[in-house]
């Protein structure tokens, strides 16, 4: 898989992953709305880590500087 996500994105996807498990264990958010924001959290916690968002390859988005 080639890198498709710059730094900033990793970033703020990581930061919208703890809003959405913070409203979940809060109680905030409950249900099955709950477990759906916990469950894209999740993947955009994996998304992060790899680099690699598949919807970006999908539609030629590249947010990953030039080296």
């Amino acid at each position: 898989m080639k890198q498709n996500m710059g730094s900033t994105d990793k970033i703020i996807r990581i930061i919208v992953a703890i809003i959405f498990a913070a409203l979940f264990f809060t109680g905030t958010v409950t249900g099955t709305f709950g477990y759906v924001l916990l469950a894209l959290g999740g993947v955009f916690v994996l998304t992060s880590l790899v680099s690699f968002c598949p919807i970006y390859a999908a539609i030629g988005v590249n947010t990953c500087p030039r080296r």
